[in-house]
């Protein structure tokens, strides 16, 4: 299960960074389409975490940071590449998977420092609860770590371009969503750890 779990986060993470150029309207919410995939890629690193331990959940986030570089140097190779005479869409191409070096800037950093914290967090309080209470860490480890990564990603991305009072306002704003999804998802935690911990004891048997 670990297997497919990795491969999820990593493929979410790149879906997330294509969607990320759209904006959606979400009960009045203004957020970039990848706001529900990239949410997720935190619970998956709980459910690797509580499976499979710290390190595992430290290894998972070190490769989705690994593969992030490779994609944006892959994408700007396809980008640089001369279009064939065929192809009409160079300029919808560039825009839509070129994306600029100050948000991509923002969105490595802000990920690599969320998802530590997340690791971080969890791990800490599993140390104290044991295997007990994982609706406590799989929230509070994500409610915690999506205000950081917000904070970081659009005060990067946006500082100095719009007023500060709208640059609150989009962190504020962002963050809710996010708290609300990372209240939906904690069912779905128990349920990956569950048949997660069925599978392991049947794979030992």
């Amino acid at each position: 299960m670990y297997t497919y779990l990795s491969a999820m986060f990593v493929g979410l993470l790149i879906i997330s960074n294509v969607l990320a150029v759209k904006l959606v309207s979400i009960w009045g919410f203004i957020l970039p389409g990848a706001v529900i995939v990239y949410v997720v890629t935190y619970l998956i690193t709980d459910v690797i975490g509580e499976l499979y331990g710290k390190e595992a959940a430290r290894k998972t986030v070190q490769a989705g940071f690994i593969t992030q570089i490779a994609a944006l140097i892959f994408i700007f190779i396809a980008i640089q590449l001369p279009p064939a005479p065929v192809f009409e869409s160079q300029a919808q191409f560039e825009e839509i998977l070129g994306g600029s070096f100050r948000v991509i800037l923002a969105s490595l950093i802000s990920y690599f420092a969320s998802q530590n914290l997340d690791v971080t967090i969890f791990h800490r309080l599993k140390a104290k609860h044991g295997e007990s209470k994982l609706w406590l860490r799989n929230n509070l480890s994500t409610m915690t770590s999506q205000l950081v990564d917000t904070a970081i990603f659009i005060t990067i991305a946006f500082w100095g371009t719009v007023p500060g009072g709208v640059l609150f306002g989009m962190i504020a704003t962002q963050y809710v969503f996010k708290f609300l999804i990372a209240l939906i998802d904690t069912p779905i935690a128990y349920i990956l750890v569950y048949f997660g911990r069925k599978r392991e004891t049947e794979a030992a048997v």
